[in-house]
């Protein structure tokens, strides 16, 4: 119930807040996530640890992200809306946003919470504790089964990513840059053709 009452405040939220709202929980994941590492690494701060970069891997990371995004519009096509249903939250979110802002909230999103989720958790206690916390993190999710599922088996994939790539971050923050990239450019497309077939059949009324 408090993760639902949590839900229904995010989506009272205007896009303005919600945005700012994003950019402060991101913040406070890289704030945990640099100090976190601090304390547990002592190779953390040696740009090799975490980014070594290999462009295979990078192109893995990329297109897993593709996949995943192909994977949530061939079952939003076929699926009720409410099995996609957020509360309108990303909707909000990123159907005014330009598409160079939406680029950068998926940087910064990607950035963060792999470090975060991928580089400090999965690396210290694995990939299902890194997985589970993922998912309860992301509390808009959890008044639909179907969303808790999604969010599940994502967090799993992201994971089993990280553990190909040997521990490497930039494969898993392409993927999630990707996913949530075409996903949110694919937001903003549908909220506009909606848009304009409303006001073709008011129009035609």
């Amino acid at each position: 119930m408090k993760m639902k009452r949590q839900a229904d405040l995010i989506g009272q939220m205007s896009a303005k807040e919600l945005l700012y709202h994003l950019y402060m929980t991101q913040m406070i994941s890289l704030f945990i996530a640099l100090l976190a590492g601090t304390f547990l690494f002592v190779d953390f701060w040696d740009p090799n640890f975490f980014f070594r970069f290999n462009a295979m891997q990078v192109m893995f990371g990329a297109a897993n992200g593709l996949a995943v995004v192909l994977i949530d519009l061939i079952l939003m096509s076929i699926l009720p809306g409410k099995y996609y249903d957020d509360g309108g939250i990303n909707t909000k979110l990123f159907s005014g946003m330009p598409y160079w802002k939406i680029a950068v909230v998926a940087f910064i999103v990607a950035v963060s919470e792999e470090l975060l989720f991928r580089g400090i958790l999965q690396t210290k206690f694995g990939l299902i504790i890194a997985s589970i916390i993922f998912a309860l993190i992301h509390v808009r999710y959890w008044a639909h089964w179907f969303l808790i599922v999604n969010i599940i088996l994502l967090s799993f994939w992201i994971g089993i990513v990280y553990e190909w790539s040997g521990h490497q971050l930039l494969p898993v923050m392409a993927m999630h840059f990707t996913i949530d990239f075409l996903l949110g450019i694919y937001i903003k497309k549908k909220f506009a053709q909606e848009s304009i077939k409303g006001v073709n059949d008011r129009y035609e009324q």
